[in-house]
């Protein structure tokens, strides 16, 4: 057979980042550097280098930002408590929080003022996470993994419901509610599906793709829950061998013996750049045979926040 890649689409940003990436670029060019931002604005080495030369400063958090600067807020989303601190100091915000993950704040508010139990599906200490348990803090519990879900407790006397972080394996998160209303048979499903399309969309088509690589290469950053659930997907459906890159100079050569087909993938906050250089260097190898096998295609777009748009009208941009 001759050596060939399978290249796994949609590839590129989704709309929640190349919002969040055209925000900061927007906001550097109408107001100047530097323009400071909370967190990273995507999780993406790539894209955070690239945007600190053109004069982003990235933070922690907002007492590190100058009383009265600007600064914004990542795709993550933030908490109320994170909004308080940036208007105690006085600091002009643009919130650049992906509207699907605005959609399960809203969810958890809503839950929450309905005095619901909520089940937060999702990874301790991930920023996602970290601001939407910030919207009911009283009423939120997480649940880390399969095991975390075996062992949780809650009133039986009240209701509950889940909610889950955006990025998270498609298949994990079903398993895990499925041991959660085993539990709880009275456990409240969200209105609508948590976990983001672009997500969704990469898992399918590494699927499809997995059963028949030798090797699969996901371009991404190793703090990209989605990317780093693109490599266990790929294992687990049949991949002989799986790894995370942030570049193709990452690559090594051993991973290369006795391979034939290369899946290739990328999380949804990757350039396609970096995929186009990562084929380039895989075509220089022999691997020049490239199929693209497309799940969905991907045509949504988000407005840019509306802080930021009122700036940009008063501007004439």
């Amino acid at each position: 057979m001759p050596k060939r890649v399978l290249l796994a689409a949609p590839r590129g940003y989704c709309a929640g980042v190349d919002r969040a990436v055209i925000t900061v670029e927007k906001a550097l060019e109408l107001y100047g550097a530097p323009v400071y931002v909370r967190k990273q604005i995507v999780h993406n080495k790539h894209v955070v280098e690239s945007l600190e030369k053109l004069g982003a400063i990235f933070v922690d958090e907002t007492d590190q930002v100058p009383e009265g600067s600007r600064v914004v807020f990542s795709a993550h989303g933030v908490s109320p408590k994170v909004h308080q601190e940036a208007a105690d100091r006085n600091l002009k915000t643009i919130d650049a929080t992906c509207p699907l993950v605005t959609k399960v704040h809203q969810e958890a508010r809503r839950f929450a003022a309905e005095d619901l139990q909520i089940l937060l599906i999702g990874h301790d200490g991930h920023e996602e996470v970290d601001g939407t348990a910030g919207e009911a803090p009283e009423h939120i519990k997480l649940v880390d993994g399969l095991d975390n879900a075996k062992k949780i407790e809650i009133d039986p006397k009240r209701p509950v419901a889940w909610l889950s972080q955006t990025t998270l394996s498609v298949d994990e998160t079903l398993e895990t509610v499925a041991i959660l209303k085993e539990r709880f048979p009275q456990l409240q499903d969200p209105p609508s599906d948590d976990i983001c399309y672009a997500t969704q969309n990469r898992q399918i088509a590494i699927k499809q793709i997995a059963p028949e690589a030798d090797l699969v290469l996901v371009v991404g950053s190793t703090n990209s829950s989605n990317s780093v659930r693109l490599v266990e997907v790929a294992k687990e459906y049949g991949a002989k061998q799986a790894y995370l890159i942030d570049y193709s100079s990452e690559v090594k050569e051993e991973w290369f013996n006795g391979v034939e087909t290369i899946g290739v993938t990328s999380g949804a906050s990757v350039p396609e750049l970096l995929v186009r250089e990562l084929l380039s260097d895989l075509a220089e190898r022999g691997f020049s045979d490239v199929k693209e096998i497309t799940a969905m295609e991907e045509s949504l777009l988000f407005a840019l926040p509306p802080e930021l748009r009122k700036d940009l009208r008063a501007a004439g941009k």
